[in-house]
């Protein structure tokens, strides 16, 4: 029995796993202390966003283990581009929408853009009131059937916003909101909601930036790249409403973004009389400006697409801006800046920082349509502002955008009873009264 016990005890296989057991139990000790690697697998998992630098190690550990340290990421800026082939350089894009209300034709359209949509992130922003809780419920109702759906249909990624700021208006009927005395209080709750968003979104990856209001219906599937071919910091297109018109009896187009303009002498001189505080507002006959308006320089027929001109101030409608042009401190100022707000006091903070913008009076985008039961209405009617402040300003402000020198329709609102007005160049030298309930 004991040269048996002695051949155990001597036994080179049992030495070497007694060994192996040994060192396997130190390294387990040790190796939490000592390891400060990090795998590729941690580093893939550990930014909770992609339009974001990585966040996720910095998360609360669990009882008492440690986290591994949290990874360095550098991004080459200088290596960032916005060119005119935004597809063939894959360039990313990032949609903003400040939104409250939900228009599935807005969705429908934004599924029909063909730029790659792995290039693609979303950003919404809502109001917390009744009508921005059903907006949120639709909208993430779409996400989930599109983020599940065929993977050429999916976007790089989406963030939603609840908004941070209290609504001015509670009503988004466009009679309320187009009201003069809303204007400064609701464009100042927009700015804010812009900035919020943009600066909430803007990653380091992001080479343009389209801004897409929630009420666009009808685009090119080929918007992007159309608007990133010009090569241009900021450009902006022409936008127009479909509304039945009475008149034909059948569908029709009409301006809708009035905030795309080239400044006029008139304008400035307001401007040198005012407060610190005080805005200029276009589109109303309390403050003729006689700036030259994009919205009438279309072309007759289809127009060159490709046609571009200077402006000085521009429309949010839909607006596409390089990145860079954000990164370089332009956002949409929620005060009197020069005596502009949001968007077009976005463009004068540009042009003080070295960049111009641009628009395109013959390419088109259509906001949604206003349906043919309110064309004209007993009570307030939805589109008084618009109609009757409008209009009567617009024909006279093309007047001077026509070479004339100066303008010489005289104007004159009124109440009466019809809603709706075309605009008509051949009253370029007629006085016009615009009568409008």
């Amino acid at each position: 029995m004991r040269p048996a016990r002695s051949l155990r005890r001597t036994n080179p296989i049992t030495i070497v796993l007694a060994a192996l057991l040994c060192f396997g139990f130190l390294f387990f000790i040790f190796s939490s202390d000592a390891d400060s690697s990090i795998s590729p697998h941690q580093l893939r998992t550990s930014a909770a966003n992609a339009l974001s630098p990585p966040s996720m190690p910095f998360r609360k550990a669990k009882g008492d283990a440690d986290l591994a340290p949290p990874p360095v990421v550098h991004y080459h800026m200088n290596n960032l581009t916005t060119t005119s082939d935004p597809i063939g350089n894959h360039e990313s894009v990032l949609i903003l929408t400040p939104m409250a209300r939900f228009y599935q034709e807005y969705w429908d359209n934004l599924l029909k853009l063909n730029y790659p949509h792995e290039l693609i992130s979303l950003g919404f922003i809502l109001p917390k009131t009744r009508e921005g809780n059903a907006a949120t419920a639709a909208l993430q109702e779409q996400i989930a059937k599109t983020q599940k759906g065929p993977q050429k249909k999916r976007f790089k990624s989406i963030t939603i916003l609840r908004q941070d700021t209290e609504v001015p208006l509670q009503s988004q009927e466009e009679s309320e909101r187009h009201k003069l005395e809303n204007q400064k209080a609701r464009r100042a709750a927009m700015s804010k909601a812009r900035n919020s968003l943009l600066f909430t979104t803007l990653g380091p990856t992001t080479s343009w930036v389209l801004w897409l209001d929630s009420d666009v219906v009808e685009t090119l599937p080929s918007l992007i790249q159309d608007l990133a071919s010009h090569n241009k910091p900021i450009i902006v297109p022409n936008c127009y409403q479909r509304y039945y018109n009475d008149d034909s009896k059948k569908m029709d187009i009409r301006p809708y973004d009035f905030n795309s303009w080239i400044d006029s002498p008139t304008a400035q001189d307001l401007a040198k009389g005012m407060g610190k505080d005080d805005i200029l507002l276009e589109g109303y006959a309390e403050m003729a400006t006689y700036r030259s308006l994009m919205a009438y320089m279309k072309d007759g027929g289809d127009g060159n697409q490709e046609k571009e001109i200077e402006l000085d101030g521009v429309g949010g409608t839909a607006l596409l801006v390089k990145a860079d042009v954000h990164r370089d401190g332009a956002m949409f100022p929620p005060f009197a800046f020069y005596h502009l707000i949001e968007t077009e006091g976005f463009a004068k903070m540009a042009s003080r920082l070295g960049w111009k913008s641009y628009g395109l009076p013959n390419y088109l985008v259509s906001c949604t349509h206003l349906p043919k039961t309110l064309a004209a209405t007993d009570d307030c009617c939805r589109y008084t502002t618009i109609t009757s402040n409008r209009y009567s300003l617009f024909v006279h402000q093309a007047a001077l955008g026509s070479s004339t020198g100066s303008p010489r329709i005289a104007m004159s609102t009124q109440k009466g009873n019809r809603a709706t007005l075309p605009f008509l160049p051949s009253l370029y030298e007629a006085a016009l009264d615009v009568i409008c309930t």
